[in-house]
């Protein structure tokens, strides 16, 4: 007897996979008939094997990366389409087809030809974790293993909408200071480089000691201007220093914890990534995985490089045993507030509703932050402009107010 994998129609509708043992692929047949179903496809267990080897060699190089907003638009599709009682490969192929992106377009037509082949759509996305990622592909394995990709689908565009939406908000909160701090770069070299070296012929022609302000921003301009090519250099080598403290593990710990235990904007990104945590953790337990699984889905949520530490650890005591508010606790990072509503789930036995109660609540604490921060930041950049415009004012026109008063 041999194990052959089958792919069939049920109902005249509805594509089905399963395996079947039989004596050959023409028995196999007729056992699948006798079932109810229609065969579209009968290969044995062996050659599927090797044909998903032979796939899995070549799936990185045949699918185009996918951003944030190209899985949104990805998932809202096939959502809409499932959701209408549209058959998976069908939705695919309507994606293959009409799609704005040429990237989505790439990404059905693999997809597609790869479940034609044998493949389920969480199986064939699996071979694809840069892509999809690992919590794409966790709750879809869910849905599908429960019968609800329909359902999984909405809860993972409800994730990606809101993961786009914290983004936008922090980043939008942050460019603010950033441009002003460009800003305040580009008018302090337009001054040193322009400005300055027009007034030495005249301050010179005093004949009197510059004050030492302007003496020093008066040769930093000559010496910018004369070696203009240093100012390119150290930008271009400042940005390549910070992407290597990045991307080197220990430089970016210790950067991520600076950065928590800085005033309003450590909570806004730790409340940013506590919101990702508690949303996946919600979608997932909803979705009927173990809790351990889901704790390893919503850690990878976390972007801080400390706080996923620390809450990592809490797989370890939950797969022990502990309860999930115990353990959380123990990381001694989540907020008491959070704690105390996971608790309360747990004893109540209705986590997954306390769970998103506990959403909401790091929500609505996020927004709070975040408009405290704009509004805190607004004066305090008006601040810094102002103070670098008056020095660079104070340092031009005091030597020509000291001879005036000399006069």
């Amino acid at each position: 007897m041999s194990l052959f994998n089958y792919k069939a129609l049920k109902n005249n509708k509805d594509i089905i996979n399963g395996k079947i043992e039989a004596q050959d692929i023409n028995e196999a047949r007729e056992a699948i008939k006798r079932l109810g179903y229609t065969p579209i496809s009968i290969v044995s267990d062996k050659q599927n094997q090797n044909a998903k080897s032979r796939r899995s060699k070549v799936a990185l190089s045949t699918i185009p990366t996918l951003n944030l907003q190209d899985k949104i638009e990805f998932t809202s599709t096939m959502q809409i389409l499932i959701q209408s009682g549209i058959p998976i490969i069908e939705s695919l192929m309507f994606i293959e087809n009409d799609a704005a992106k040429v990237k989505l377009r790439k990404v059905a037509k693999e997809l597609r030809k790869q479940i034609i082949g044998g493949g389920t759509f969480s199986g064939t996305i699996a071979r694809y974790p840069i892509q999809f990622g690992h919590i794409y592909i966790g709750l879809c394995k869910a849905g599908e293993d429960t019968g609800e990709l329909e359902k999984t689908l909405d809860r993972l565009l409800e994730l990606l909408t809101k993961e786009a939406n914290i983004k936008g908000q922090i980043v939008g909160t942050l460019m603010y200071p950033c441009f002003v701090v460009v800003l305040a770069l580009l008018i302090t070299l337009v001054m040193l480089l322009f400005v300055f070296p027009v007034f030495k012929e005249m301050f010179d022609n005093m004949g009197k000691q510059l004050p030492m302000i302007t003496q020093v921003l008066m040769d930093l301009g000559l010496f910018l201007k004369a070696n203009w090519v240093i100012i390119p250099v150290a930008i271009i080598g400042f940005l390549l220093l910070v992407n290597t403290l990045m991307r080197y593990a220990p430089t970016r710990k210790i950067i991520h914890g600076i950065g928590l235990k800085t005033p309003l904007v450590g909570l806004m990104l730790s409340y940013g990534d506590f919101s990702n945590f508690i949303a996946v953790m919600q979608v997932a337990y909803d979705a009927g995985i173990p809790i351990v699984e889901c704790l390893h889905l919503a850690v990878l949520t976390v972007s801080n490089d400390v706080l996923r530490e620390k809450l990592s650890a809490s797989i370890i005591n939950v797969s022990k045993g502990q309860h999930l508010s115990v353990a959380l606790r123990a990381t001694g990072v989540m907020p008491k507030m959070i704690l105390f509503m996971i608790s309360t789930g747990e004893q109540s036995g209705r986590l997954g509703e306390m769970l998103q109660q506990c959403t909401n609540y790091i929500d609505k604490k996020l927004a709070a932050i975040i408009s405290t921060l704009t509004k805190m930041i607004e004066p305090i950049m008006l601040i810094v402009i102002g103070a670098i415009v008056c020095t660079l004012a104070l340092a031009l026109y005091m030597p020509l107010f000291a001879s005036y008063m000399s006069d």
